[in-house]
């Protein structure tokens, strides 16, 4: 699991870094916005149009101002309960009206202000700690423990537990960096291999320089962070999913739907010598054309525009380097670049393209196999797999569409003979109603799709026409990070008896729907639109054809597998502000099919006995327990001879399990290859005129990312035929329902 889970979470991060990087952006030197008239016209939008109408009032001040907090310091680190206490006295019975009076500017400042001027503070102090160790460092001898995490916990009640609890805080950075390096030179030793050479600072210069970036990330805030954070906190006490987004954020929102990104195709980390690190460069993107910009390299300095006027990013936040790196296609930016390598400094000059984003659209496999049935007679199975990272869609063009590209997928399946399909929409977090309520139609054919319900009570069902394109089985896999439009998907082909539903026991739980709103188009006739920003609020709630919300409760799996998701509390039930599950009547014209509820009892027994055989399950299984454990102790230890036992501990077993999987994952190849035939799809591929064999293929990944020297000595067998143990129980799954119905 562990494995398993730092390849997704490394996906997740790359995705949205390489979509903050390749985006456009106006010039930084327009005048700037009225943030007092967009606070204003913000507070009239989010009271009238939200879906529950709720008028300011002084519940809802509390509300905002707790919310805010909780946006600025949601660990609890840099404010006590004093400087709430004080907070809400000063603030709580007329948030809202600042907004209404046309002063957002002046709350936002002040509570920034407030803020920044403690967290400055708290970071100072932990600087000085720091430094106070070059003569005497922490010998980690004690039974100190502290909390993995701070969130659900009380604010410090003074100074005095805030600075005990920021001397634990350094003193985890320290043991945790110290434990580290040792265990990469550990691992080294182990594996007869050299240890990877590391430029690393000291320790202690370490920390100093991330607690410099982090103070310089406060002081950089600007107008637009200020106001976005007081607004977003206003919007979200509506519910989670509403928020504010400033003329930054709403041009990142856009480029994220369409998946039609401008930019170098550069992925970015801060480094801790104050540069910005490159750690992946997306293939075919500008950067990778160019030849001139390598992995490793270091960037000190940003010419936006290549006018000869250098903006110094040392310890600058990434998101305010992005900023300078990003602008209008076909316009050439200027980064000077220190390259470890050599020692050299110099000057490389990108001009900004579109960004292949082809690892973010749909994409399938067909997989040929033979095998022996439910009745031991030898059977081919023409099987698919469609993966989808989100429902993605051009909110202004129109030219990207993610029904259009499964459609395509579809057409060259059932051209290609296939019997069942498994629709992975794990991590698949929603995207366009339009878009899912078409490829709903593409499996059920004429009839309801969902339906959906305004402020009013109004209910609209929105359908489908013509006929299904496939009609064969139909596996739809999901996991806690299944949202929204993948709900909708999975819970209509559940009412619908079209398919079955396998993965964590629910998914995620969003049931609501959002419309951007630019704050511009509300703004009086002759005052300045540039840069208002958006407003993405919730206006309707969506329902499943069979009447039930998804809200809170999601769409339940009919068959639970272990997956890299369940041991975290991940779900709309664990945001606050989250609106109510309720349910309304089922919705005219659709009938359910009675196949799958007959034979389903038996597909899911057999499931289990499978699972409970398969290793690399129940290694899940085994993860999932151990991590729950650590997730309800929340406790680390400052002892270090315990942290070692715990590592050790872990990375023994975790060796255990490596050793099995190579020989086991061996015997999966040679079976893979002797008895499948396996074809990628892409968007690149699919109007081909003949399937490519995925082992004929030249693999090109997405990205080329740089080494990472903690997974230098990474023994973890990749799955065998990119098929990971839930794909492979799926297409089990997938095999029995066209052995039985």
């Amino acid at each position: 699991m562990n494995n398993t889970f730092t390849q997704w979470l490394q996906r997740c991060v790359i995705t949205a870094a390489t979509a903050t990087v390749a985006i456009s952006c106006t010039s930084p030197c327009q005048a700037l916005p009225d943030y007092n008239a967009i606070g204003n016209k913000f507070s009239v939008l989010i009271q009238n149009g939200h879906f529950d109408r709720k008028g300011f009032n002084s519940e809802l001040y509390k509300d905002f101002l707790k919310n805010y907090l909780k946006e600025v310091d949601p660990n609890h680190l840099y404010l006590t309960q004093k400087d709430v206490d004080y907070l809400y006295d000063r603030y709580v019975s007329t948030f809202g009206d600042y907004l209404l009076a046309k002063d957002s500017v002046i709350l936002a400042e002040q509570l920034y202000t407030y803020y920044s001027e403690r967290a400055l503070t708290r970071i100072a102090q932990a600087e000085e700690l720091i430094k106070s160790y070059d003569d005497k460092a922490p010998t980690f001898e004690s039974n100190r423990e502290i909390p993995r995490s701070r969130r659900k916990l009380d604010w410090a009640k003074d100074d005095a537990e805030l600075t005990l609890i920021w001397k634990n805080q350094i003193d985890d950075m320290v043991l945790s960096e110290t434990l580290r390096r040792e265990n990469i030179a550990k691992r080294a030793k182990e594996s007869g291999k050299p240890a990877p050479t590391i430029k690393d600072l000291p320790i202690n210069e370490k920390i100093l320089a991330r607690l410099k970036r982090l103070r310089n990330t406060i002081q950089e805030a600007d107008r637009e962070d200020m106001v976005s954070k007081l607004l977003t906190s206003v919007a979200g006490v509506y519910d989670p999913h509403s928020s504010y987004m400033g003329a930054r954020e709403q041009k990142r929102f856009l480029d994220m739907m369409k998946l039609s990104l401008i930019g170098i195709g550069a992925q970015l980390q801060a480094d801790d010598d104050g540069s910005t690190k490159i750690t992946g460069l997306v293939t075919g993107g500008p950067a990778d054309k160019s030849g001139l910009l390598k992995l490793g390299d270091h960037v000190v300095a940003v010419d936006r525009n290549t006018t000869g006027e250098w903006t110094d990013i040392l310890f600058m936040s990434i998101e305010k380097v992005i900023d300078y790196i990003r602008g209008e296609e076909g316009k050439t930016v200027s980064l000077r670049v220190q390259r470890p390598s050599s020692g050299e400094e110099i000057i490389i000059k990108i001009k900004r393209a579109k960004v292949p984003m082809s690892d973010e659209l749909a994409q399938g496999k067909v997989i040929i196999t033979k095998d022996k049935d439910m009745q031991g007679n030898e059977r081919e199975y023409r099987l698919g797999i469609i993966t989808i990272p989100s429902f993605y869609v051009d909110l202004q063009k129109g030219s990207s569409h993610c029904a259009s590209d499964v459609k395509a997928i579809l057409q060259r399946m059932t051209a290609n003979n296939v019997k069942g399909i498994v629709f992975d929409l794990r991590g698949n977090g929603g995207g366009s109603l339009e878009e899912v309520r078409k490829i709903v139609g593409f499996f059920s054919g004429a009839g309801p799709t969902v339906q959906v319900k305004n402020a009013r009570g109004h209910i609209q069902r929105l359908t489908v026409s013509g006929k299904p394109i496939f009609d064969g089985q139909l596996v739809v896999l999901c996991n806690k990070l299944s949202a929204s439009a993948s709900e909708i998907f999975a819970g209509a082909m559940a009412d619908y008896g079209r398919a079955i539903i396998v993965g964590d026991t629910t998914t995620f739980g969003k049931g609501t729907v959002q419309v951007p709103r630019d704050i511009g188009d509300f703004m009086p006739i002759f005052s300045s639109r540039e840069g208002s920003g958006m407003l993405k609020i919730t206006t309707q709630k969506f329902y499943r054809i069979g009447g039930a919300s998804t809200q809170l409760k999601g769409v339940e799996s009919d068959i639970v597998l272990p997956s890299v998701t369940a041991g975290f509390d991940i779900g709309e039930a664990q945001l606050d502000y989250a609106m109510p599950y309720d349910e309304i009547a089922p919705a005219p014209g659709f009938v359910k099919a009675s196949d799958i509820a007959r034979v389903l009892p038996m597909l899911k027994k057999r499931s289990e006995d499978r699972v409970a055989k398969d290793m690399d399950l129940q290694y899940m299984n085994e993860s999932i327990q151990r991590f729950r454990e650590h997730r309800e102790k929340n406790i680390v230890s400052l002892n270090k001879q315990v942290r070692i036992a715990e590592t050790d501990k872990l990375l023994q077993r975790k060796k255990e399990m490596d050793a099995e999987r190579k020989i086991r994952y061996a015997e999966m190849s040679k079976s893979d290859a002797a008895n499948k035939a396996i074809y990628n799809i892409t968007m690149e591929n699919v109007d081909k005129p003949e399937l490519v064999l995925a082992s004929e293929e030249k693999k090109t990944e997405y990205m080329a990312r740089e080494k990472d020297p903690d997974q230098e000595f990474e023994e973890s067998p990749d799955a065998p035929s990119d098929l990971d143990a839930e794909l492979r129980e799926s297409l089990q799954i997938l095999r029995d329902m066209i052995d039985t119905i």
